[in-house]
């Protein structure tokens, strides 16, 4: 019993079983549905096509409004189905790798098969890590411009300060010289009443 238990949980799952499993409950003829709808509504892809039906040899060979649908049909397809099909077959792979769309449903039902057919736990792949180191970068750049900011801010202000202090020095020295010449003001009127008045002249 340990043995085939061990088997069974040593035993891999392939892209053939998750395939398998998808087509086999519908989730494939469901993305094909969604795959077609999306293409359709591609007015990049459908103003392409008619441009390069209306540049065709086909319709542009003279006679060719005297032939039949069918007939104009099967020429049109042999000669623009195989560059029609790539660029249709480019949309499609852009609507599978696209991480926001379809790709994004397509992946996350492929891992949610393989874990459900493996036994694991989804997700199969931790978060990527890159986000918070990014997050650690911003925070570690917004940290140093704060302290620059901050180391500005602290010299802008002792600048301050000290313009502050130089003015109050030179408002002191302003008044000291004032109110020492208003003390010598007073004594400089007393010494000129010392003086005698002029003699009359006879």
């Amino acid at each position: 019993m340990d043995s085939s238990s061990s088997q069974q949980q040593l035993q891999l799952i392939t892209p053939e079983d998750v395939l398998e499993s998808l087509m086999n409950d519908g989730t494939v003829d469901a993305i094909r549905l969604k795959i077609i709808t999306q293409l359709k509504a591609n007015e990049e892809l459908k103003n392409t096509t008619i441009k390069m039906v209306e540049q065709s040899k086909v319709l542009n060979t003279p006679g060719a409004e005297k032939q039949t649908k069918r007939e104009l049909f099967d020429a049109l397809r042999q000669e623009l189905e195989t560059s029609v099909l790539e660029k249709a077959s480019k949309s499609v792979w852009e609507l599978i790798l696209d991480n926001n769309g379809i790709g994004k449903e397509l992946n996350e039902t492929v891992e949610r098969v393989f874990c459900r057919l493996s036994g694991r736990e989804p997700p199969l792949f931790p978060p990527s890590i890159e986000p918070r180191q990014q997050k650690g970068k911003e925070k570690e750049t917004e940290e140093s411009g704060g302290k620059e900011q901050d180391s500005v801010m602290d010299n802008s202000d002792s600048s301050s300060k000290k313009r502050k202090f130089d003015e109050m020095g030179t408002e002191e020295g302003t008044d000291e010289v004032a109110s020492r010449s208003n003390a010598a003001a007073p004594s400089r009127l007393e010494d000129s009443s010392r003086v005698p008045p002029p003699s009359a002249k006879s």
